[in-house]
């Protein structure tokens, strides 16, 4: 399972065609995609128009996100004590606790927000 970030999903569905024709590859090739309710609500916080959300919803509907429930919170709140500068990222520390919580790997374009929290997969599409 591929957990999408706010960052592949704001480049796909606003026009990016390097990221959407993966994203495409990915879905053509069974992969099991997935978001967290975090990254939607960084992503429905954005100016989004009518034709963006509806775009968001036939790909990761509202209702199919992963929410960050008691668990998550426990991984993140550990993660929050073993990273260095902690703070102004509780969010992508909750996000990266989603993931690893369900044993996935992230596709971000902001790796440098992710790199150094352990356990963290990265997902790395192919040149």
């Amino acid at each position: 399972m591929i957990f999408l970030d706010t960052s592949v999903l704001v480049e796909v569905i606003t026009g990016r065609l390097e990221e959407a024709h993966t994203l495409r590859r990915l879905i053509d090739q069974g992969e099991r995609l997935a978001v967290s309710s975090l990254v939607l609500y960084e992503w429905l916080r954005g100016p989004r128009t009518p034709d963006q959300i509806h775009l968001q919803q036939a790909l990761v509907p509202l209702d199919g996100a992963m929410p960050f429930g008691p668990r998550e919170a426990g991984i993140a709140a550990g993660l929050y004590r073993d990273v260095t500068r902690p703070r102004r990222r509780e969010v992508d520390l909750a996000i990266a606790a989603t993931v690893i919580a369900h044993h996935a790997a992230l596709w971000t374009l902001d790796a440098a927000d992710f790199h150094d929290i352990p356990g963290l997969r990265l997902y790395t599409p192919p040149v």
